[in-house]
C-alpha cells in the first residue's frame, strides 16, 4: 500500500498546477477577458461564452481535444470530449448546420425589396480578396492564404468549412477564433471605419420605407438562388443549401415544427458545440506562435477593409441617388449577421435618434452571407476541390 506522504504527492502531482506552460496561463487570462466580455459587456454571448469557456478548459486540462490513440501495449485510448465535437468542424457538418438556422431565422425581404443590396454585398467582400493577396506576400500558400482571407467576411461557419475543404485544418483553430472573435467584436471594430468614411450628415440620411415583398417572392427568392448559385458554383451548395433551405422552412409557411427546430433547439445545440470546440483549439502550444498572430492580424485587415469597401461604394450609391441611401448600409455587407446590421442601426441613429436603417442594413447584411459562400466557392473552384 502506498504511504499517506507518497498519496498525498501523487495527488499533488496530479493537478493541473504541475503541468501548465506559462502558455496556458496566458491563455486562460484571455479567456477570462473574453467571459468578461461577453458576460459583463455583453458582446455577442451566444458565440463569444461558449468559445471562451472551450479556450478555458482546453488550456487547463488540455487531453479535452486530443486525438484518440493506440499504445506500446496495444491499448486504445479514446479521444478527448471536445475532439469529437471538432471532427464535426472538420467535416463541415456543424457550419452547414449553423447557416439551416441562420436560414430559418432570417427574414430576406430586405434584400428581395431592394436588388441593390447584392452590390454593397459584394463591396463589402473587398476584405477577403485583399487578405488573399497579402497573406500570399507574407508567404502564406494559396490554400492556407484562402482559408485565412475568408476570416473577412465575419462569417464563422464559412471560414471553418474552407478551412477543411482545403485541409487546412493545422489552421483551423486560429482562423476559427479570429473569425468568432471578429463576427463578436463588430460593434466595436467597424463603428471607427464608418465614421471615418462619413460625415454626420451622410449618417443622418433618413431612406424611404422599403416596399412590401410578397409571399410568392420570398417562396421562390430560395429556390432561384441555390438553383443559380450552386449551378455555377456547386462546391458551395451545403452553405447556400442549407441557409435557403432554412429560409423556404420559414417562409413556405407548411413547415413551421422544422422551422422552429433549425431556429432554437438544433440551433442552439449547434452553437454549444461548435462555440466550445473552436474554443478548444486554442491550446497554448498551438496557438501562441508568431503565425497565429500574422493569422489574426490578416483577419483584422481584411474585416477592416470589407467594413470600407461596402461603405465606399455606399457613398458611390448616396451620389448617384442625390443624398436619398445612407452610406453607412454597405458597412452591413459583412455576414455577420445581425450584428453588423445592428451596428449600421446604432451609429446612424447616433447621429440622428429618429434614424431607423436596420431593415435597410438587413438586405447587404443577408447579401453579404451570400456572397461570403460565393468567395469560399470561389476559392474551391480555384484549388480545384
Amino acid at each position: 500500500m502506498l504511504g499517506l506522504g507518497e498519496t498525498l504527492s501523487n495527488l499533488v502531482h496530479q493537478t493541473a498546477f504541475f503541468n501548465l506552460s506559462w502558455g496556458n496561463y496566458i491563455m486562460i487570462g484571455v479567456a477570462m477577458v473574453l467571459l468578461y466580455l461577453a458576460i459583463k459587456r455583453g458582446f455577442e454571448p451566444l458565440l463569444l461564452l461558449p468559445i471562451a469557456f472551450g479556450m478555458l478548459l482546453v488550456n487547463i486540462y488540455p487531453e479535452i481535444i486530443a486525438e484518440g490513440y493506440v499504445d506500446e501495449q496495444g491499448v486504445e485510448h479514446a479521444a478527448g470530449l471536445l475532439n469529437y465535437f471538432f471532427k464535426l468542424d472538420e467535416w463541415a457538418i456543424l457550419p452547414s448546420l449553423i447557416f439551416l438556422g441562420v436560414g430559418a431565422v432570417t427574414d430576406f425581404g430586405p434584400l428581395i425589396a431592394n436588388p441593390m443590396s447584392f452590390l454593397l454585398g459584394a463591396a463589402a467582400q473587398l476584405g477577403i480578396y485583399a487578405a488573399y493577396f497579402l497573406a500570399i506576400l507574407i508567404g502564406f500558400g494559396g490554400e492556407a492564404a484562402a482559408a485565412i482571407s475568408i476570416i473577412g467576411g465575419a462569417d464563422g461557419p464559412t471560414s471553418l468549412f474552407l478551412c477543411g475543404k482545403l485541409g487546412q485544418t493545422d489552421l483551423m483553430g486560429p482562423i476559427a477564433v479570429a473569425a468568432y472573435s471578429y463576427m463578436s467584436l463588430v460593434p466595436l471594430i467597424q463603428p471607427p471605419v464608418m465614421k471615418l468614411l462619413t460625415t454626420k450628415k451622410h449618417r443622418e440620411i433618413k431612406m424611404t420605407q422599403l416596399r412590401e415583398v410578397s409571399k410568392l417572392e420570398k417562396i421562390l427568392f430560395p429556390i432561384i438562388i441555390t438553383t443559380v448559385v450552386c449551378l455555377i458554383l456547386p462546391s458551395t451548395a451545403p452553405l447556400v443549401g442549407m441557409l435557403m433551405l432554412g429560409n423556404l422552412f420559414r417562409e413556405s409557411g407548411v413547415v413551421s415544427q422544422l422551422r422552429d427546430t433549425a431556429a432554437n433547439a438544433l440551433m442552439y445545440i449547434v452553437v454549444i458545440l461548435l462555440g466550445t470546440s473552436v474554443g478548444a483549439s486554442t491550446s497554448a502550444e498551438h496557438f501562441l506562435n508568431f503565425e497565429t498572430l500574422k493569422i489574426i492580424g490578416l483577419g483584422l485587415i481584411a474585416f477592416v477593409v470589407g467594413t470600407a469597401g461596402g461603405v465606399i461604394l455606399g457613398q458611390l450609391f448616396r451620389i448617384i441617388s442625390h443624398n436619398k441611401i445612407n452610406p453607412l448600409i454597405g458597412a452591413a455587407g459583412v455576414s455577420a449577421v445581425p450584428m453588423a446590421a445592428r451596428t449600421v442601426q446604432k451609429v446612424g441613429s447616433e447621429a440622428d435618434p429618429s434614424n431607423f436603417l436596420l431593415m435597410h442594413a438587413m438586405g447587404p447584411n443577408v447579401a453579404g452571407v451570400i456572397g461570403t459562400a460565393v468567395a469560399a466557392g470561389t476559392f474551391m473552384a480555384v484549388f480545384g476541390v
